[in-house]
């Protein structure tokens, strides 16, 4: 089961995904559901169940997003985070090979359609939790352990 924490970003993107869904998108399908209904024969009009389709699956994700904003807690930046990693920080580590890798740690539900995001819950962000600048990370990978080094840590006010 995933944590239970967002970002105030990803609150306000999943608001807005919601709004939009329920206010546009959702009365123009079904203004279209209703035009194609009305040329008779439904069992063979292409327009009406396509549509049909189309607004179910809009009414499954506002249920889904409904619930998932009544279920998760927004985390928001707190000074007393400063110079070390907890939720919500940008995070650049290195390796001795001399590869770098930067990513922001947050929700679930954030982490799709990024490449520069990971989860709270993966291995690596349960990891890096309470380090700072300069401390050694040992990840469990499928491979084996991976050592890191925190370069630098920041946070979005």
């Amino acid at each position: 089961m995933p944590t239970n924490i967002i970002t105030r970003q990803g609150h306000d993107k999943l608001k807005e995904e919601l709004d939009y869904l329920w206010s546009r998108h959702r009365p123009e399908i079904t203004q279209k559901v209703a035009w194609a209904a009305s040329l008779g024969d439904r069992s063979e009009n292409a327009d009406y169940q396509y549509n049909k389709k189309l607004l179910r699956e809009i009414d499954r994700r506002v249920r889904y997003l409904r619930k998932r904003l009544e279920d998760i807690r927004v985390v928001d930046y707190a000074p007393e985070q400063e110079g070390r990693v907890f939720f919500g920080a940008w995070v650049t580590i290195e390796n001795d090979e001399g590869q770098s890798k930067r990513f922001r740690i947050v929700g679930y539900d954030e982490i799709y359609g990024r490449n520069d995001y990971i989860s709270i819950d993966s291995p690596m962000a349960r990891a890096l939790l309470k380090k700072q600048e300069g401390d050694e990370v040992v990840v469990q990978t499928p491979r084996g352990e991976a050592m890191w080094y925190v370069a630098e840590v920041q946070y979005e006010s």
